[in-house]
């Protein structure tokens, strides 16, 4: 099943604090005593910046002497951080922009509430979200009305693909599009034993988060496997790493859109691979990595 994943769900509480005019030993005892890797300061309530062990262990190793030294001369501000009611994907962006390790979380009186880290997100996202990807081609995509290496096509779905038909080479595109039906729903339930009512019972799914029946996650996450497919060549699947990131309602229409971002050699390539649902809402996001061997000559 898909859904958005809040920072409020895998967020860490208690959170360890500590004040500025502290000394930096006893910064290094809580740190210790708690087994963590940092300390959110605080003046009174409001959070002001972090100290980490870094911090302390960068201190001692430069001939500082953590008695004297105050939290307030080797913690780290501006203090940056996130909402509790923010997507666990906004999050990881927040810590790649920031080059940090760790988020103090507030809510929406700007109160501290928890503190995320990359290895928590790391539970969530397989891969944390990439960074300067820009969907919008530069042209229109080419059309391509057949190819010999699927079997058949059914009214209703459509594929793009912008490139070299015959071969394979970064910055290719391909688009597949269909939609989500009743029966996709009910055929993939029966043929994967995944027969959850969420996805089968009207009444049952009114009373979830979702108010409504969804399609399986692995269901619509197989359009990118279709697009694959109507990659040149015979593509080949040697492994996939995705994030759910929104449901997908039965009766949507969703493409699923794979770019080649790098040529790995021998055949080998990665591709940046995501599903959206018409309104143009990203619903899965990933990194596939595919092997493109010839078409076998069937005459």
């Amino acid at each position: 099943m898909l859904v958005a994943i809040q920072v409020s769900e895998v967020m860490r509480t208690p959170v360890e604090t500590i004040e500025p005019d502290r000394s930096v030993r006893e910064a290094a005892r809580r740190l210790t005593e708690a087994g963590i890797g940092s300390l959110v300061v605080c003046e009174g309530d409001e959070p002001v910046g972090i100290v980490t062990d870094v911090d302390v262990s960068r201190l001692v190793a430069e001939g500082g002497d953590p008695e004297t030294t105050t939290v307030e001369s080797v913690l780290s501000r501006p203090l940056v951080t996130t909402r509790a009611g923010e997507s666990i994907e906004a999050a990881a962006l927040t810590l790649r922009e920031n080059e940090i390790k760790r988020l103090p979380v507030v809510d929406d009186a700007g109160d501290l509430v928890g503190v995320v880290t990359n290895t928590d997100l790391a539970n969530f996202l397989p891969r944390l979200v990439r960074m300067g990807y820009d969907q919008t081609p530069d042209e229109p995509p080419e059309q391509i009305d057949l190819r010999v290496d699927t079997a058949y096509e059914r009214d209703g779905w459509t594929f793009e693909y912008r490139g070299d038909e015959s071969s394979i080479d970064v910055g290719d595109t391909v688009r597949f599009t269909k939609t989500v039906s009743e029966e996709d729903v009910e055929t993939f339930a029966e043929a994967s034993g995944d027969t959850n009512r969420l996805h089968l019972d009207d009444e049952y799914a009114t009373g979830t988060r979702f108010g409504e029946r969804i399609a399986h996650g692995t269901l619509v996450a197989g359009t990118v496997s279709a697009a694959l497919a109507r990659l040149p060549g015979l593509t080949i699947y040697l492994s996939q790493d995705m994030s759910y990131l929104g449901p997908v309602p039965i009766g949507d229409r969703v493409t699923a859109e794979c770019e080649v971002v790098e040529d790995v050699g021998n055949g080998r390539y990665r591709l940046r691979t995501t599903v959206s649902r018409e309104d143009g809402d990203d619903v899965i996001d990933g990194e596939a990595t595919v092997l493109s061997d010839p078409i076998p000559d069937t005459a």
